[in-house]
């Protein structure tokens, strides 16, 4: 006969309690994931040199926005920022790569009458229209009656104008070339009949093609740009200046020989400016209205590597204050671009360390530099980090990201020293930690 017996009871109860905290404790310490390591972001001793901002005019409206920029690494590679020449076989505005926000504005920020600036955009939207395979010369066109007359009148007000008669046939190559390097305001009328039926047709097409392009606070009115409600803003006009620059039929026709009609009337160059100063200009043109105006690109190189920049000067007061105010430009681009440190290999982004008391630092792998124009001081980096328990020296654990002259640069991040298992004696020592780590997970 069996009897009740308390104490037989508890000892069975401790036991099992015993028993299933063994096979609890026993895997969660052993077996289970570890904690985490902590992480924080820091910020490196800043290797950037100071910001040398350009000098832009005083007078009207200025900017200039970053074309492209080539630099030789330490590897023998080229790393080329943020927009450069088109490859395409045509020229296709709007598929062209696009230009950043420019680089530094200065004067007013309301749209100014931009004179002949405004042939630069009929060309465009002409060329989008009518696209030219490059090295080719395009379609033949004859002109008309309208296309004499309008030579006429524009010659008889005194306005810029290359002869044509009716009847004749012109390619659309030379038509541009007539437009853009003689600035012929005939040539810009005929283009844009011949390529949208009439003129009150192209303002339509070229009001839309400019909101496309992202140059909302820019408006045409005619194809000339000699009526002054035809006005853009500074930070348009110098994002126009690269498109028509990245463009292969326009940056070839900027590189012919002043003579570019070698069979016509000798339409001269009108668009050269201050070439000794290292600028290629695109339009240059004055009206009472507008004033001096310029659409250009410039470049700084300094063997191995260079920098190109486009800008546009409007409401200059004459030629001698855009003389002075470009001279002073590229004295500042001289002066301000340069090789830049932008990610220094071993700068730390981050700090790690671990619950067992390990630690280490989250540190550039490979150094990113490049040639380019510090205007500005660097936006603060954005540092993504991987989550991690134990990892070897040199594993990747993260990323940092930066814009530096308008060119978004990154790098992988390096762990600079292992974060090891901490080991079974540990583990067994801290139960709390290693269920918490299980439980997170």
């Amino acid at each position: 006969m069996s009897s009740f017996r308390p104490g037989r009871l508890v000892g069975i109860s401790v036991g099992t309690v015993v028993i299933l905290s063994l096979g609890i404790y026993g895997p969660a310490t052993l077996l289970g994931p570890l904690p985490r390591v902590t992480a924080t972001t820091v910020i490196p001793a800043s290797t950037t040199a100071a910001p040398t901002p350009p000098v832009l005019s005083a007078n009207g409206a200025s900017a200039i926005a970053v074309l492209a920029a080539t630099t030789s690494d330490a590897s023998g590679t080229i790393s080329t920022g943020t927009a450069s020449t088109s490859t395409a076989t045509t020229s296709t505005a709007t598929t062209s790569t696009a230009i950043p926000e420019p680089l530094a504005v200065a004067g007013t920020t309301q749209a100014l009458p931009m004179a002949s600036i405004a042939k630069v955009v009929t060309a465009l939207v002409v060329l989008d229209e009518k696209p030219i395979v490059t090295g080719e010369s395009g379609p033949v066109v004859t002109l008309t009656a309208a296309d004499f007359q309008s030579y006429l009148d524009y010659d008889k007000a005194g306005a810029r104008s290359v002869t044509v008669f009716a009847d004749e046939q012109w390619t659309e190559l030379e038509l541009l070339q007539g437009l853009l390097l003689g600035s012929s305001n005939n040539h810009a009328d005929s283009l844009a009949r011949w390529a949208f039926g009439s003129v009150d047709a192209y303002v339509v097409a070229a009001n839309a093609w400019l909101a496309h392009n992202g140059l909302a606070d820019t408006a045409v009115v005619d194809a000339t740009g000699l009526h002054d409600a035809s006005a853009g803003t500074a930070t348009d006009l110098a994002r126009l200046a690269g498109l028509a620059a990245i463009d292969p039929i326009i940056s070839a026709m900027l590189e012919s020989p002043a003579s570019a009609l070698a069979n016509r009337r000798g339409v001269q160059n009108t668009t050269s400016y201050l070439p000794e100063e290292g600028i290629t200009g695109i339009s240059r043109s004055y009206t009472d209205a507008a004033g001096v105006c310029f659409l250009f690109t410039a470049e700084i190189s300094d063997g191995a590597s260079s920098f190109t920049f486009s800008g546009a000067y409007i409401g200059e007061p004459s030629y001698d204050a855009l003389t002075a105010d470009l001279t002073a430009l590229m004295a500042s681009a001289r002066t301000g671009v340069g090789p830049l440190p932008v990610l220094a290999a071993g700068d730390a982004y981050a700090t790690f360390e671990s619950a067992w008391g390990d630690d280490a630092s989250a540190v550039v792998g490979v150094s990113r530099t490049r040639y380019a124009w510090q205007a500005a001081s660097p936006e603060a980096a954005t540092v993504t980090l991987k989550d991690f328990t134990t990892a070897r020296t040199g594993a990747n654990i993260g990323q940092v990201q930066l814009s530096v002259a308008g060119e978004k640069l990154s790098a992988a991040l390096k762990l600079d020293q292992a974060i090891n298992d901490p080991g079974v004696g540990w583990r067994l020592l801290h139960p709390v930690m290693m269920i918490s780590a299980l439980l997170d997970q």
